[in-house]
């Protein structure tokens, strides 16, 4: 169109990717704690807040819902990283409200990298809480394959270009490389009593359902170059944040802060704990933020996240 600096389908910085309105409900907060094993008692009332609050990271896909921002070879992309703010907390029953924006695109080593900023509001244009996903792609796409086409508008995307049936893009033996190794958490401070997950295939349906993806099916998953079932990247950002809630409570909703990097995948039946130690305290006004380093890891050691955040106390 005459007058316009960027095509209309191109992936471009600024390219607003759409709002949408949810009244948050009881059976959300049920398929939240389906898909992350995490039952706080605050999600069904009491809590601090004089009622119900939903889990923090409660719309922790609503980046998803449209992947229009997705570039065009999804084969073996990756959730690389995640950043969150949260100012106020999200009650059950109330009204809110959604806008997404691409912010960055960047290419590091053979991955090009798109980053999508989700804006959460009340019905009064509060803000809520901001994230910022960054979504990585191959540069240089595999070879076609018409097992790989995916219909856009469902939860995937389209695909140009393909797998060679059989190729994996990722493997299981990846993160036992010595370049897939990471150290986190080596201060004196005190650790945060950790969280315990063992992931299942149920939890994936829950947690990224109800289509099929190679989230929660294995056949689409080898489709798109992985060998089984690829646990959304999302649901280890989630359990930080019920161990930054169990943490820190409310200290956590009203401030909290994450910045986290997904540095090896997580398969079905993975066991995973998930620990912080906490790297040092700064006054912040009348209250203490307290910086945490976190990250998830597998029984052999295998990091999974590793990151940062911080919450008030």
């Amino acid at each position: 169109m005459a007058g316009r600096f960027h095509y209309e389908y191109d992936v471009f910085v600024g390219r607003d990717m759409g709002s949408n309105e949810y009244r948050i409900t009881p059976e959300m907060v049920r398929l939240y704690e389906d898909g992350t094993e995490d039952r706080n008692p605050w999600y069904r009332g009491p809590s601090p807040f004089d009622g119900a609050v939903a889990p923090a990271l409660l719309l922790h896909s609503e980046v998803y819902k449209n992947l229009s921002w997705y570039l065009p070879n999804i084969i073996g992309n990756l959730h690389a990283k995640q950043e969150w703010e949260l100012f106020h907390p999200m009650m059950v029953g109330d009204v809110v409200r959604t806008r997404s924006t691409v912010v960055e695109r960047y290419v590091k080593r053979n991955r090009e990298y798109v980053v999508n900023e989700v804006m959460i509001t009340d019905s009064d244009g509060r803000w809520l809480q901001r994230s910022r996903t960054h979504q990585s792609f191959l540069m240089e796409p595999p070879l076609p394959s018409p097992a790989n086409i995916l219909r856009p508008n469902s939860g995937q995307a389209s695909v140009s270009g393909g797998g060679q049936e059989g190729a994996l893009v990722v493997d299981k033996d990846r993160e036992k490389r010595p370049e897939r190794k990471f150290v986190v958490g080596e201060g004196s401070g005190p650790e945060l009593p950790a969280v315990e997950k063992t992931i299942t295939v149920e939890m994936c349906q829950a947690f990224s359902g109800p289509h099929r993806s190679y989230h929660t099916d294995r056949e689409m998953a080898q489709a798109m170059g992985f060998p089984d079932i690829v646990v959304q990247g999302m649901m280890s950002v989630c359990f930080l944040s019920e161990l930054m809630t169990r943490s820190f409570g409310p200290g956590w909703f009203c401030g909290g802060r994450l910045n986290v990097s997904l540095v090896n995948v997580v398969w079905p039946n993975d066991r995973l704990a998930v620990r912080g130690k906490v790297r040092e305290e700064v006054l912040e006004g009348s209250k203490t933020r307290v910086h945490v380093d976190l990250w998830c890891e597998k029984p052999d050691g295998t990091k999974t996240i590793v990151g940062t955040a911080s919450a008030l106390r």
